[in-house]
């Protein structure tokens, strides 16, 4: 039976605490407020769980309580400290310790220390001469570029001859070949230099494979696949322990150890809280349909918010981005367009009334993501006085439209231009939802201005979704249990030029993400409205987006799978004689 949408419209809400008063701290108010979540019983979480990562994969946990020497770790905290400050006085030590700590995913606890080495390296850049070493120019260019300056990439042309080519002398230093490499992936729109100086090295790098030493062609084949500036840090930390360290270097070694056993408790922490919250919430059983894979929806915040201190920020960010996943579905597989409609009509109007014409799958899913935002909005408001409420509900409109517009695509069978798709594709993505909650609850920069700005698809956010729309489009395979379409940018462009090839499409579309994560690197450039913070936030959900689309031909992610074993429940040592860790340091 067709459902008809002609409601009226009713308060949203009847949202309980006041609007915005610019970046004011308002005390909060009206204790009356009290989210109400769909429940069911409570649950009993014991501190061992078993968690499902998809409907055939369970890992067992245990969570270690151990913190019994935190002030020892404090004092080798400092300790090393001072160790940086002194031996940062050298320009290209301090460099090599820097992308040491930044490798070992423990940059978060020297940031005081890496500016000041970092502003220090940038004012000498013109009185620095170290023309003739390709490893500290490229190294230097790449560092400071991370950390949001404006380096000119002409310091590479001293490397080249008169004829404007990169000189043949290079071909045979390695590590010069490397660092420049990993300084390409910085590139912004423009920059040839930094075009050729990738295509230059990749080459050479890749037929000097198999003139190397196994340690060796190890790291070469690690920098090509996974260059540090594209790759999460957290993810591949442990890879980067010598088997042979001295020095400076096994004191951070260790540090880097007892970190990532501090921080793999702290997230089995952060899982039980989220399992709870998934199990009390009901979804997985009011809707049969529903994906139940909370760890894969909490790995999205945990790649996004890598500061420990960001504990509470992770929890709350995996509840939209689950709703994102199971909205996704409604319209791609479960919902009739008529439905669709009156969904999105319901969600464009935030209208609580309306939602009773629903079907109840829908309603179902419409209260849960009221209550989501409701109880999100009110811990924001409570703790940094900014009232996101409108804000948030905008965004969801935002997507369930660019959902119904794919929807409609599909049901009349017709393909949009590629232009057209990719247009609506970066909206429903995800993406902008996803970073709109972790602006808010980062609470940072908070002002008309910015709010107005993150509302408008600003480039920093339209980058990060291009990549992860034309990321998946790559894929034809589906998420488990999931059999739906909607269509695809390699679709598209084989319509619109015909005679051309999978592989040409293919090519089209790396070329785009390419010129996407140009755009997002000079997003990330200062001065940048957005805090740092929320640009590694950005360029973090990029550098996931490969793993999370990295099906196999069982329509599973083996990649990610082993990445969050890893993460979760192996053992962290120095010395693993089980994996040949890569030597960098």
């Amino acid at each position: 039976m067709a459902l008809s949408c002609s409601v009226s419209l009713t308060a949203a809400s009847g949202w309980p605490f006041p609007q915005n008063r610019n970046t004011e701290r308002v005390k909060p108010i009206l204790k009356e407020f009290k989210p109400t979540l769909p429940s069911t019983q409570k649950w009993s979480v014991s501190q061992k769980q078993t968690l499902a990562f998809g409907p055939t994969k369970q890992y067992p946990i245990t969570i270690n309580n151990d913190d019994s020497d935190t002030a020892g770790y404090a004092e080798k905290l400092q300790t090393f400290k001072h160790i940086l400050r002194k031996e940062g006085e050298e320009p290209i030590q301090g460099l090599a310790m820097i992308d040491a700590i930044q490798r070992l995913s423990i940059d978060y606890h020297f940031q005081e220390e890496i500016d000041s080495i970092l502003t220090r390296q940038s004012m000498l850049l013109s009185t620095i001469h170290s023309d003739n070493n390709l490893y500290e120019v490229a190294l230097r260019f790449r560092l400071l570029r991370q950390q949001g300056y404006h380096v000119s990439a002409g310091v590479f042309d001293n490397f080249k001859d008169n004829e404007g080519r990169f000189k043949q002398k290079l071909s045979g230093d390695i590590m010069g070949l490397v660092s420049l490499y990993e300084a390409s992936q910085l590139s912004i729109r423009g920059e040839d230099v930094l075009d050729e100086a990738g295509d230059y090295s990749f080459q050479l790098l890749r037929s000097s494979l198999t003139h190397q030493d196994y340690n060796q062609a190890r790291l070469v084949r690690n920098s090509l696949e996974h260059p540090h500036h594209k790759s999460l840090a957290s993810f591949t930390a442990k890879y980067y322990f010598n088997d042979e360290p001295n020095g400076w270097i096994s004191e951070l070694q260790e540090l880097a150890k007892t970190e990532c056993e501090r921080v793999q408790s702290q997230h089995q922490h952060e899982i039980v809280e989220i399992l709870k919250w998934w199990k009390d919430l009901g979804l997985s059983t009011e809707l049969r349909f529903a994906r139940d894979q909370p760890l894969k929806w909490y790995m999205w915040s945990m790649a996004c918010l890598t500061d420990p201190s960001l504990s509470e920020q992770r929890i709350e960010l995996t509840k939209p981005v689950s709703m994102i996943y199971i909205i996704d579905d409604i319209f791609d597989v479960h919902g009739t367009l008529d439905e669709l409609v009156c969904f999105t009509e319901v969600i464009n109007r935030w209208d609580i009334a309306a939602a009773e014409q629903l079907p109840d799958y829908m309603k179902i899913c419409f209260k849960a993501l009221n209550n989501i935002t409701n109880e999100i909005s009110y811990k924001i408001y409570n703790k940094h006085g900014w009232n996101p409420a409108d804000s948030l509900r905008k965004a969801w409109a935002s997507l369930c439209r660019a959902f119904l517009v794919e929807a409609r695509w599909f049901a009349s069978g017709k393909l949009p231009s590629g232009e057209e798709y990719l247009k609506n594709g970066i909206v429903s993505s995800g993406v902008h939802v996803v970073l709109v909650h972790i602006f808010f609850l980062l609470g940072q920069d908070l002002s008309k201005e910015n709010v107005e700005l993150i509302s408008n698809f600003p480039p920093i956010i339209s980058s990060t979704a291009t990549i992860l729309r034309l990321w998946d489009d790559l894929g034809s395979a589906k998420d488990e249990n999931q059999d739906g379409h909607d269509g695809s940018y390699v679709e598209c462009y084989l319509r619109e030029n015909e005679g051309s090839s999978f592989e040409d499409a293919r090519k089209q579309v790396l070329h785009m993400i390419s010129d996407a994560w140009k755009q997002l690197n000079q997003e990330c450039l200062s001065p940048n409205p957005f805090s740092s913070t929320f640009s590694k936030a950005s360029l973090n959900i990029a550098r996931m987006v490969p793993l999370m689309y990295d099906y196999d031909v069982n329509h599973r992610l083996p990649s990610l799978e082993e990445h969050m074993k890893s993460l979760f429940y192996e053992n962290v040592s120095v010395k693993n004689e089980e994996k040949a860790h890569d030597s960098i340091l």
